[in-house]
């Protein structure tokens, strides 16, 4: 009899489990449309809305490199971006720990921001739900097992805000219209394979060194101090490969990034793009 009971109990716990994640996941997909529904609302019309390339006359001779090789004369400016990515997701400060993720985001260049919505595996069938959002000059980070038990709630520090900008930052090379001067991107010569890149979004600053590889592309991104709490920051870097033509612009879709500890790079993002398409100025 006792076996029966444990089985009895065994299913309802299956089934309960079962219940609890269609739950999460609805009321989680529920707060997704609403922050992006903010973001759509926070747009602002773009000039200019194509690429003219008398525009990066003067740049660093890198970065002029880099806008020929990675955007065509007459390039729609990107407005808003939709991905989907898969990749690897390393949770422990102190050892690999890798955990499988998959990913959809949402990106928006004028007033710039970005949803990233994950969904992190603990093991089979127990993910961790992840929102990293930058929305109106505020960073929010919120982690929820199963979308229902909060783990990790971040908002609107300038700690996080900064952090979340220089992500926006590095990712343009996704969107690479976003990198233009006429887009608010300032740039400055460090020397024949790499530039300085600042963005300000309302009160925050951020710069980030990009070096480009043979082709012209960008190979490798670095920002001096990117803060990973409220009181630590450290050099934080990332790397970009297997570039390929999308909407006629040439951009990387796989990457990683992590934190520069002295005794090297401890990386805890592995990511490649699946799926992207783009929105253009109108």
């Amino acid at each position: 009899m006792w076996i029966q009971w444990i089985a009895i109990i065994s299913v309802a716990s299956a089934l309960c489990l079962g219940i609890a994640a269609i739950y999460g996941s609805y009321r989680w997909q529920s707060n997704t449309d609403k922050l992006r529904t903010k973001l759509t609302s926070g747009r602002r019309t773009i000039e200019p809305k194509i690429y003219d390339q008398k525009e990066i006359e003067g740049l660093p001779a890198p970065v002029q490199r880099f806008f020929q090789t990675v955007l065509k004369d007459g390039q729609g400016i990107v407005a808003a971006v939709k991905l989907s990515q898969t990749g690897q997701f390393n949770l422990s400060e102190t050892e690999a720990k890798w955990s499988p993720f998959s990913a959809t985001q949402f990106v928006i260049t004028q007033r710039l921001g970005f949803d990233w919505d994950a969904r992190i595996q603990m093991v089979p069938g127990l993910n961790v739900f992840v929102h990293d959002t930058y929305l109106l000059g505020e960073g929010n980070l919120h982690a929820s097992l199963l979308g229902l038990f909060t783990v990790a709630k971040m908002h609107g520090t300038p700690e996080l805000n900064q952090g979340e900008l220089l992500r926006f930052f590095a990712e343009a090379t996704w969107y690479p219209t976003a990198l233009l001067p006429s887009q608010g991107v300032r740039w400055e010569a460090i020397n024949d394979n790499s530039a300085r890149a600042t963005l300000i979004d309302g009160a925050t600053t951020v710069s980030l060194v990009f070096s480009f590889n043979a082709e012209g592309a960008i190979a490798t991104i670095r920002a001096e101090a990117r803060y990973r709490d409220k009181l630590t920051a450290m050099p934080w870097s990332g790397r970009f490969w297997e570039y390929s033509v999308r909407n006629g612009m040439l951009i990387p879709l796989e990457g990683e990034v992590g934190w520069e500890h002295p005794e090297g790079i401890r990386l805890y993002f592995k990511g490649r793009i699946t799926e992207i398409n783009y929105e253009f100025a109108l």
